[in-house]
């Protein structure tokens, strides 16, 4: 009977000691070690967080709204993939957007031909490159006043870009129509001055490209540049009268600066802008109003 209680004793103690053991506290970890942890990961965080900023590249490129921003938009996501932000600023005049690219406030811009934009940098005194071409902006003639050309009377009053480059471009195209005849059948750089011909004595207005659409109720025709016909609300081929072959040299450029056309963001907007994805939506949203040049 003892022994038996003494073995029980024994037992119990044991139990005791092993619940004891089972229950302790874990020792403490050293907070020394936990807080460099800590430190190191914000550590690791923090350069994979910069190492992503500096794979980001901003890009600034002015346009005119129609249809250029509208094209630059359509790349945007394709170059967002890449590490690239594109930023576009738009612009409604001709002048602006080259002096600011040359002043460097800009990347590149994307609105020109390469006609005006050699024949501005000349005047100009600055050094622009042409780093793709895009697109063909047919230019064409309109009128609220007549149906036809056929119909344009003695004296009819005819409104024209002003600027070097597309002042010649349309009197080059008045004089396909039969209109006039100029001194030089293929010189660009004319002005009404430079006609020989005028069995109507057409008379002619030189407006800022922009002004153009805004006028046709004061004028009799009006040879416009496709995008700021869009803008004024024009059908190119629907509207005009009459209108360039699609095979038009003025092709619209990337226009960039000798000492950036081979950045990486910029070769990479150049692949974008002549990408399959680009040519679709030339093709679905312009109707032949605007055709691609690549």
């Amino acid at each position: 009977m003892k022994k038996s209680k003494i073995l029980i004793s024994v037992l119990f103690i044991l139990i005791s000691a092993l619940m004891a053991g089972c229950g302790s506290a874990a020792p403490k970890a050293d907070e020394s070690k936990v807080s460099a942890t800590a430190a190191e990961t914000k550590d690791i965080i923090k350069t994979t967080d910069d190492q992503t900023a500096k794979k980001t590249v901003k890009l600034v490129v002015g346009a005119t709204p129609v249809p250029h921003a509208e094209i630059l938009s359509v790349v945007k996501p394709a170059l967002k993939e890449k590490g690239i932000e594109l930023e576009v600023k738009e612009f409604t005049d001709y002048v602006t957007p080259n002096t600011a690219l040359n002043d460097k406030q800009l990347d590149a811009n994307f609105f020109q031909h390469v006609p005006y934009m050699e024949d501005f940098a000349s005047k100009k005194n600055i050094q622009l490159v042409s780093a793709v071409k895009v697109h063909v902006e047919p230019m064409g003639a309109y009128s609220q006043k007549i149906k036809s050309k056929d119909e344009l009377k003695d004296g009819a009053i005819i409104a024209i870009p002003n600027d070097a480059t597309n002042e010649g471009r349309a009197l080059l195209l008045l004089q396909k129509q039969g209109l006039i005849k100029l001194k030089d059948e293929k010189a660009l750089a004319q002005t009404p001055k430079d006609i020989v011909e005028n069995n109507k004595k057409l008379k002619f207005k030189e407006l800022e490209a922009a002004q153009l659409p805004r006028v046709l109720q004061d004028i009799d025709l009006a040879v416009i540049n496709t995008n700021f016909a869009l803008e004024g609300k024009l059908n190119p081929t629907k509207d005009a009268l009459f209108i360039e072959d699609k095979d038009s040299p003025y092709a619209n450029i990337l226009t960039v600066r000798p000492d950036n056309q081979k950045d990486e963001a910029i070769q990479e907007l150049v692949k974008a802008l002549n990408s399959e994805e680009v040519k679709r939506f030339l093709e679905d949203k312009y109707k032949g109003a605007i055709v691609p040049a690549f």
